[in-house]
This record gives C-alpha cells, structure tokens and sequence, in this order.
C-alpha cells in the first residue's frame, strides 16, 4: 500500500533581537508535529538572533521565504524597537498576505499592530501592555488568553504560547489530532501558585510587579504611539 506524504505545511516564526524564547518555542514544540510540518526561523537580516535570556538562534532570512501556512510572531523586550522596523513590518506584511494563519503571542500582538494586520479585529496581549492596542486604530484589546478573530490568533503573556498553538493546530489537523498532540508532550498544567493572572495575583505581589515592568512602560509607550502615527 502506497503511504501518500502530507502537503508540506510551513511555519515560519518571525524573530527579531531580544525575543522572549519561550514564546516561539513552546508553539513550536507543538506545531513541528504538525501533518507537513516545515517549521522555519526567520529574521530580517538571518543569521544568529538573541533572545532576552541569553539563547542565540540560527535564522534564514525573511525575504528568501516565499510563502507560508502560518505565520508566528513572538514578543520580547526587543518589541521596542522591532515596532519602528519598517523592513521587519513589510515581511509580516508579504508572508500574513498569503498566510492561512497569523499567529501573535505576547506582545507579539504590538508588532502585528504596527504592521496594520489587527485593524478591525480583537487581540490579545500580555495583561501589562494589552490596553496599549487601543492606540491602534480599530484594534481592540480582548482580555481572554486565546483571542480568533478571523485568521488571526493572538495569545496573552508568553506561556499562552502553547495553548494558542493548540488551539490553531486543532483548525489544521482536528481537535482529536491536537489533543492527541498535548497529551504527548503532556501538557496538563498544575502551577505551585494561583497567580498567573493580576486579577488572582495577592495585591503585594501585583505591585511588585506593576512596579518593576513600569520601568519600560514609559518607552513602551511612546514606540506605540509613534508605531501608531506611521499607520494613520
């Protein structure tokens, strides 16, 4: 009995310097088992890209990928200063033109904002940064951690990374295939601490927080503003 190899499916997962690592590679630890799969890491100028903790990756260059199935863009402190990447845009852009599926994960959101891919559609966000989509004309921002609208997904802060992942393989391949999926990479989340989310974080500890991320929030919003203003 001939075995008829499925229609390759390319991911290719759009990084910059200063990624958040983990919100590329928890999606691609479940989207490289894809039917297909040809899961890619590109960049602007390929080569070898940075995360914010220190792991360096190999990349191709955006503009040598002809097309893709689905498009995956991370957050990360580097979101800054990707947002006024006119080049890195453009590429999101071209490959979400074509794409059958436009994935963001934390603030990866901003970028796709910032290439005007979320006009007209709700987004998810990390819960820090999420009201600073409103600043885009037509986005809005969406509390809950895995946010479809149309063929876009977007996912809240980093370790939504999976399950929006899921969520799109589960579209592609079926819910049983997907769920098959997260049960072998067993992925049945049991945290020590129920304080994932600020609305269940004691009050200390979210101002604690609140605090520390302020420190960027300042530069973080003025790139939203200028990212915004190049748009309108």
């Amino acid at each position: 009995m001939t075995t008829i190899a499925p229609a390759p499916f390319r991911v290719v997962f759009a990084l910059f310097p200063r990624i958040t690592q983990l919100d590329f590679t928890g999606p691609h630890e479940v989207l490289w088992r894809l039917p297909g799969a040809e899961c890619v890491l590109a960049s602007v100028g390929g080569g070898p890209i940075t995360a914010d903790g220190g792991i360096v990756f190999q990349t191709q260059r955006l503009a040598d990928i002809a097309a893709c199935e689905l498009l995956l863009v991370p957050g990360g402190y580097g979101v800054v200063a990707t947002m006024s990447d006119a080049a890195f845009l453009a590429e999101l852009r071209r490959l979400a033109a074509g794409a059958r599926h436009v994935v963001s994960v934390c603030t990866g959101s901003l970028l796709l904002a910032s290439a005007g891919l979320l006009k007209g559609r709700r987004a998810a966000c990390h819960w820090a940064w999420r009201d600073l989509l409103a600043s885009f004309d037509g986005v809005t921002p969406d509390e809950r951690r895995i946010v479809r609208d149309g063929n876009v997904h977007t996912g809240g802060g980093v370790t939504a990374g999976i399950d929006v992942a899921l969520a799109v393989m589960a579209e592609v391949a079926g819910v049983p295939y997907a769920q098959a999926v997260q049960l072998g990479i067993e992925y049945a989340p049991e945290p020590p601490f129920d304080c994932g989310r600020p609305e269940r974080a004691d009050a200390d500890v979210l101002a604690r927080v609140r605090q520390r991320l302020e420190s960027m929030g300042s530069e973080r919003r003025t790139a939203v503003q200028r990212a915004a203003a190049a748009l309108a």
